[in-house]
């Protein structure tokens, strides 16, 4: 059995602390066992592993999400990258393609997709067993886990169970995609589960969907050929269209928590950061930025700050914020977390860019050029081994380094160390470097 995890998501549902490069996925916003800060994909990942610690898991992305992906699960994790933003289909698909073709995986194994974020209790996980055992046995091409339905809605689709398949499980007797609140009710009456994300597979069942709809036969062809592959959701491309399909039922604590409101429900505490809140009722405020936020008197409110803008809303009228972000301009995310740390933008203009730097111990920049900017770094606290065109020298706090236009560097986090970055040129992104990860050895060496 090898579990993907899908990780998708533009980051708008949770503004402002979500941005396209830090889907809500990655949000620091729950806790752990021990009260430490958890995002929802870190819980899913150490669920996942709590009832199956030797596991292999791949997970499916794009560009932008990869280093959130090894900052929080860790170096070691296999990702496919998705060259576009697609659909469920496709980077199933293309998953699909990387465990045959580059991990060699044995096309009889069982593949179980799930999201990487929805919140739930670890017996969850351990119902992927009996996805597992459906498909072995062949009593059905795709195993699915329903969830049992708290309220009629429309955000999820619901599944029609049928008969019994031995003592935990069903066969389908139709699908029903998003229905409106009163077909909803009708259908809960029926007895239908709400379709959880959650898909299991033969390798070779979906090896041979995926080559009927793009002909491939290596892992790099497929990704050449990625545009080809029809973009649309597995539910519809592969699901409604399987001739045997199973569902097991999942009665315990599940939710999507995908806008504020659902959030507000599962926040360990109403406040998070510098904020005092005085004779305030159901108000919930996140704060991220190093000036303080004063509620006095306020109710039903949510309220969030970042480095990317602030957030004032009515709780019920948050479930509208992702039509109203559309709305604003792109400007680049003004924090960033990467694999060697975190980043947020001080201040920009047309010709500069300031950044604090954030490295935890141990972790290091690739070793790196820019084609355009001059950069000067400013040490403001910890220790590093900093690296220029090859030569070694150990820096501190009070020490600068300036790093000219085509010049090679690095640095190695030697304590926790933080770096206030100057950038100065005509081009000011991150397109402008030029990577040398090979060389990297320099540094960590």
């Amino acid at each position: 059995m090898k579990i993907v995890l899908l990780s998708g998501g533009s980051g708008k549902r949770l503004w402002p602390l979500s941005n396209d490069a830090r889907s809500k996925q990655f949000l620091k916003v729950l806790t752990d066992k021990n009260g430490n800060k958890q995002s929802m994909a870190q819980r899913v990942f150490s669920q996942i592993k709590e009832v199956f610690p030797s596991i292999d898991i791949t997970v499916a992305t794009n560009i932008s999400q990869v280093d959130s992906i090894h900052s929080q699960m860790g170096d070691d994790i296999d990702v496919v990258i998705e060259p576009q933003r697609r659909d469920t289909f496709p980077a199933i698909a293309l998953s699909c393609a990387y465990l045959a073709y580059e991990k060699n995986v044995d096309l009889n194994e069982t593949i179980i997709v799930l999201p990487v974020d929805p919140f739930t209790e670890v017996d969850f996980f351990r119902e992927l067993l009996k996805l597992n055992k459906l498909i072995e046995s062949e009593a059905a091409d795709i195993a699915l886990i329903g969830i049992k339905p708290t309220i009629p809605t429309s955000k999820y689709g619901y599944i029609v169970p049928d008969e019994a398949i031995g003592e935990t499980a069903f066969t389908v007797s139709c699908f029903v995609e998003k229905p409106d609140e009163v077909k909803a009710s009708e259908l809960i009456e029926q007895g239908a589960y709400w379709n959880g994300g959650v898909f299991a597979f033969k390798l070779k069942y979906m090896m041979k969907i995926a080559k009927n709809n793009v002909k491939f036969d290596s892992f790099s062809e497929l990704q050449n050929k990625y545009g080809e592959l029809e973009k649309v959701s597995f539910d519809y491309k592969v699901v409604e269209k399987a001739d045997k399909t199973a569902i097991v039922p999942f009665k315990g604590k599940w939710s999507d928590i995908g806008t504020w409101r659902t959030l507000t429900d599962e926040m360990p505490v109403a406040v998070s950061g510098n904020v005092v809140s005085e004779r305030s009722k159901n108000t919930f405020v996140t704060n991220e930025l190093d000036i303080p936020i004063i509620t006095l008197g306020t109710k039903d409110l949510i309220i969030a700050a970042s480095p990317d803008g602030i957030l004032v809303s009515d709780l019920v009228e948050s479930s509208h914020l992702k039509t109203i972000v559309e709305k604003l301009e792109y400007v680049r995310p003004m924090y960033e977390e990467r694999r060697w740390g975190e980043y947020t933008v001080i201040s920009r203009n047309e010709n500069s860019l300031v950044k604090r730097l954030n490295l935890a111990k141990g972790k290091s920049i690739s070793y790196q050029a820019h084609r355009f900017r001059d950069v000067v770094w400013v040490i403001t606290a910890g220790k590093g081994k900093f690296v220029l065109n090859g030569e070694t020298k150990i820096v501190t706090v009070g020490d600068n380094v300036t790093i000219k236009c085509g010049q090679k560097h690095s640095i190695l986090a030697i304590e926790d160390l933080s770096i206030t970055e100057v950038q100065i040129g005509e081009i000011l992104s991150e397109a402008d470097t030029v990577q040398f990860s090979s060389e990297n050895n320099e540094v960590i060496g």
